[in-house]
């Protein structure tokens, strides 16, 4: 059974101080290794994977620092986190722990994550609004928002943060009405 949160975990105390740039590392690292087609795990596949990684961060740093002999520790946390998930056949999951990765790294700064559904297209000056409630009522240092567009909900919002979960659609209204009648009947 594959704990995202153990990995998420590892990563986040291996790299400690240097977690923000070993994570923008490990993102650009894994973008092309993501596009090889065919399967690939285990100690020999990890091996192989490391020499050709550890051959491009170092035809990078000598064409960017001549004096580079070994590529930056965040590189380095990065290459050696992405053979790990080769080696221990649980690379697939690599999209998963890039997004608890980001999460752990967006708590640790203060910054709150929601996700704001709409029947309509939300306009910029209430997702400025409600981002500024948020921040201020929270204490957060910032407010991370991915806005959707749902037309089932026919009118209003869902907002979703962590466990919180506010339904102010009208598709939630109804749903909430029909349920009162069905109780009362």
């Amino acid at each position: 059974m594959f704990h995202a949160d153990c990995w998420v975990g590892a990563f986040m105390a291996v790299a400690g101080a240097n977690a923000d740039n070993a994570f923008e590392c490990l993102k650009a690292i894994a973008r092309p290794v993501k596009s090889v087609h065919g399967v690939f795990f285990g100690h020999n596949a990890a091996a192989e994977l490391e020499t050709m990684l550890r051959d491009c961060a170092g035809a990078s740093a000598s064409g960017a620092n001549a004096s580079a002999a070994e590529p930056p520790i965040e590189v380095e946390y990065a290459i050696r986190f992405i053979c790990l998930l080769v080696e221990k056949d649980c690379f697939r999951y690599i999209d998963v722990l890039l997004s608890g990765i980001e999460q752990k790294l967006d708590e640790r700064k203060g910054i709150v994550a929601l996700s704001l559904e709409a029947a309509d297209a939300v306009d910029s000056g209430f997702e400025a609004e409600l981002a500024r409630m948020i921040k201020e009522r929270m204490g957060a240092a910032g407010v991370k928002m991915k806005t959707s567009v749902k037309p089932e909900l026919l009118g209003g919002y869902r907002l979703r943060m962590g466990g919180f979960f506010i339904d102010a659609s009208l598709k939630g209204q109804l749903a909430e009405m029909k349920a009162d009648l069905e109780a009362v009947i």
